[in-house]
């Protein structure tokens, strides 16, 4: 997650380990290390470069605390988590979820500000606690060093569209009325009903019937009773599905990329924003329950028109595709570049190594 060479910022990935904070993260740094971004800052001689992604594990009492009040920090986490308190410090520090704010707000301190620090969600206490704060416009947060973004950074590199294409090539001749189904499941806000299921399942049916292709996946999320339902589904109309190694290897992006709309349930903003990232008709699929911040979530994209409400049918419009990780990126660079500027261009130009953490 760090530069591979000795040119370039280093930049630790931090998350408390759950899948869709990790991901976020994922999605900037891979857009921050594409050529053309990397290349404008590989002048910048990172130290304490990670190869490897950092899981913070913070425990209780602390994180019954607001980020602002942990006392004794270090001690919230296992001995084994503690040296990442412990310089030297990187060059940049990128981070997501509520339990990693309060370290992203120490390592700015310890560093005597020398990092720069991008948290990522809303973490509940003041932005000018860090260097920048990347959060969904549904959260209602704003400042001078806030970039609000639609849905989630979501982020593909083009070779792993390009690989994803190769491994999947039989893709690319069923691609007339083709639509990838995204299934998620229960969460804080919704709950995947016996109901709801019968409602989603009975709608592909339909589908099915009239002609289109379906390439269905579940989430880590999705009851197990949801999984046998739909695997079930696939077999009887010929859809493709997949929700894990027992079906092969994963076909998510390929799906992504070679699928003329998506249906994606209500309930996550990293699947909305994936398929709002290729550019694909979403239509949005009701699950049982809602939460203010969702019911904003989908309005922000329905107003950008990357989506629809999901009632059965499926239509094909265009739209901007939504690149948040992109915008982040940029900003990233934009901010680097204000405390190391480029140097004059040497007469004999410097090789410059791509980050490894862009695979």
């Amino acid at each position: 997650m760090s530069g591979g060479g000795p040119l370039g910022p280093s930049v630790w990935a931090v998350s408390d380990g759950r899948a869709g904070n990790a991901s976020q993260v994922r999605a900037i740094l891979q857009a921050l290390g594409e050529t053309r971004r990397w290349m404008k800052i590989a002048h910048i001689d990172g130290a304490a470069h990670r190869n490897e992604p950092v899981t913070l594990s913070p425990r209780a009492p602390w994180t019954w605390l607001p980020a602002d009040k942990w006392p004794l920090l270090k001690y919230s986490l296992p001995a084994d988590q503690r040296s990442v308190l412990e310089g030297p410090w990187p060059t940049v520090w990128i981070a997501a979820g509520r339990r990693s704010a309060p370290f992203t707000r120490a390592v700015r301190h310890l560093s005597g500000g020398k990092t720069m620090t991008v948290q990522i969600l809303d973490p509940n206490i003041e932005p000018d606690n860090f260097d920048m704060l990347v959060v969904p416009s549904h959260d209602g947060v704003s400042g001078p060093n806030v970039i609000e973004t639609i849905g989630s950074p979501s982020y593909f590199a083009p070779d792993q569209i390009e690989d994803a294409g190769q491994a999947f090539a039989d893709l690319a001749d069923e691609r007339a009325k083709s639509a990838v189904v995204i299934i998620g499941g229960d969460s804080k806000t919704h709950t995947f009903s016996e109901a709801a299921a019968e409602r989603i399942e009975g709608q592909l049916r339909q589908l099915a019937g009239l002609g289109w292709r379906l390439r269905i996946t579940t989430s880590r999320r999705t009851p197990l009773a949801g999984v046998a339902r739909f695997r079930n589904f696939a077999d009887q109309v010929g859809a493709r599905f997949w929700s894990g190694p027992e079906d092969g290897q994963n076909p998510y992006l390929a799906w992504l990329a070679f699928s003329d709309v998506a249906i994606v349930t209500e309930d996550s903003a990293n699947m909305l924003s994936d398929a709002a990232w290729h550019g694909l008709p979403v239509h949005i699929a009701r699950l049982e329950g809602r939460h203010d911040k969702f019911d904003r979530l989908h309005d922000s994209l329905i107003d950008h028109g990357a989506a629809r409400w999901f009632g059965g049918t499926l239509e094909t419009w265009t739209y901007p595709p939504l690149r948040e990780a992109d915008r982040v990126a940029d900003a990233i660079v934009a901010k680097l570049l204000e405390r190391y500027p480029q140097p004059a261009m040497p007469a004999s130009p410097t090789t410059v190594a791509p980050p490894d953490w862009m695979g």
